[in-house]
């Protein structure tokens, strides 16, 4: 594919514009149509990116013959829903994560990519931050194994707001979403499969009807073991946090940064073509599209993740 790729993006909240503002730097490709809950603001948004179609309805989208992907960034109960729609349209997609909060739509969405062959991609984002692709590097050139991470995502939520501050229409979950993010990462450096994975969590809030508070451990059929501590109850520093403790060295990644375990900055600017990860994420979408080949944080890929999301949710008694 030589022209240029028109793409449907769902979703105008925080991080739909993150998506928009790395596709800015991506040659070869047009956002063509936004859709998202309120017309108004969602022309706003539109009209600041230069989107010529706006709508409600992501079906109406999914109708332009001239869109050829779409990028998800809505609500997590609509993922799985929405990702079979668009390639039931015949549209690419790649849908933020997480790809589903159960499994059996996680299969779904992945048993219909299969059939049709559309690049069908989730946002694992931590694949492609810089930090952690740079450790990966590392692991691929045998100069580094993991033997321990130790993770924190912690935020400070007790109200219904998103990443901007903004009330929110839905609820976060932190096993279905953030614990996802982890549960990926963990697998795919340690290069081996999860084989064991256990689950606490705190009281659930009275109003938003989850748990503020878990923790997670895993074990990974090499041996590897990972600790994983989450909150949206921290009122402190917000983020989620990942020490590496390995056989050559220490890493502590913040989203984008990366230090060894002394906390002098390492300098991960020349690992890629860009220092953001959702940036970076785009370009593999829109690459395997022009490649017809399978991305990097394919939903086939990011699957076994769901299975023990699923495990963990069991094991807490949903």
């Amino acid at each position: 594919m030589s022209k240029t790729i028109k793409v449907a993006l769902a979703g105008a909240g925080a991080f739909g514009i993150k998506h928009l503002d790395g596709i800015r730097n991506i040659d070869g490709v047009e956002v063509v149509s936004l859709v998202s809950r309120d017309l108004a603001k969602t022309k706003e948004v539109a009209d600041k990116y230069g989107i010529g179609h706006v709508t409600t309805d992501l079906a109406e989208s999914l109708a332009l013959k001239e869109v050829d992907a779409v990028i998800l960034c809505t609500p997590t109960q609509m993922h799985a829903a929405q990702s079979i729609a668009c390639m039931n349209a015949g549209k690419h997609v790649q849908v933020e994560i997480p790809l589903a909060d159960s499994w059996k739509d996680a299969q779904e969405v992945v048993a219909l990519q299969k059939k049709t062959g559309l690049v069908a991609m989730c946002g694992h984002t931590r694949r492609f931050n810089p930090s952690h692709h740079y450790v990966h590097k590392q692991i691929e050139a045998g100069k580094f194994n993991v033997l321990q991470m130790d993770v924190q995502t912690f935020f400070f939520r007790r109200t219904n707001m998103n990443a901007l501050g903004q009330p929110r229409s839905w609820t976060d979950h932190l096993l279905w979403h953030h614990a996802a993010h982890t549960v990926d990462l963990f697998a795919y450096q340690c290069g081996s499969p999860i084989v064991k994975a256990n689950a606490v969590q705190g009281p659930i809030h009275p109003a938003l009807g989850i748990a503020m508070d878990m923790s997670i451990q895993l074990q990974a059929a090499n041996g590897a073991i990972c600790t994983l501590s989450l909150s949206f109850n921290n009122d402190g520093p917000l983020g989620t946090f990942f020490r590496y403790i390995g056989d050559t060295a220490t890493y502590i990644a913040r989203y984008d940064d990366l230090f060894n375990g002394k906390e002098e900055k390492i300098d991960v600017s020349k690992v890629d073509v860009s220092m953001n990860g959702i940036e970076l994420q785009d370009r593999e979408f829109f690459a395997a599209i022009r490649d017809k080949r399978e991305p990097n944080a394919s939903v086939a890929q990011v699957l076994p993740c769901y299975q023990v999301l699923d495990q963990l949710e069991k094991q807490l008694g949903k």
